[in-house]
């Protein structure tokens, strides 16, 4: 998977990220932890996806790293449930 930093500012990030699945994940969990705005689009279904997040007052950077703890939190008990 690729991800590339298009624009970077103190509360407003944008990357071209080309695994739509993983954006769409990214744009619920940091949706429901609070960020202002969190959103994808797609030009044309050839190309990459641009995803736009931007934060009043959260650091978006570490905004996004604790989206990925959370997800990877669920993942785990997911797993967990599934093994037995």
């Amino acid at each position: 998977m690729n991800v590339e930093i298009i624009s970077q500012e103190n509360d407003l990030l944008e990357l071209r990220v080309d695994n739509l699945t993983v954006a769409e994940i990214l744009r619920v969990y940091l949706n429901e932890n609070g960020i202002k705005f969190a959103a994808w689009r797609r030009d044309h279904l050839t190309k990459p996806v641009i995803f736009r997040i931007e934060s009043s007052g959260k650091n978006v950077k570490k905004a996004i790293s604790e989206a990925i703890a959370s997800i990877n939190k669920d993942l785990m008990v997911l797993s967990k449930i599934s093994s037995k």
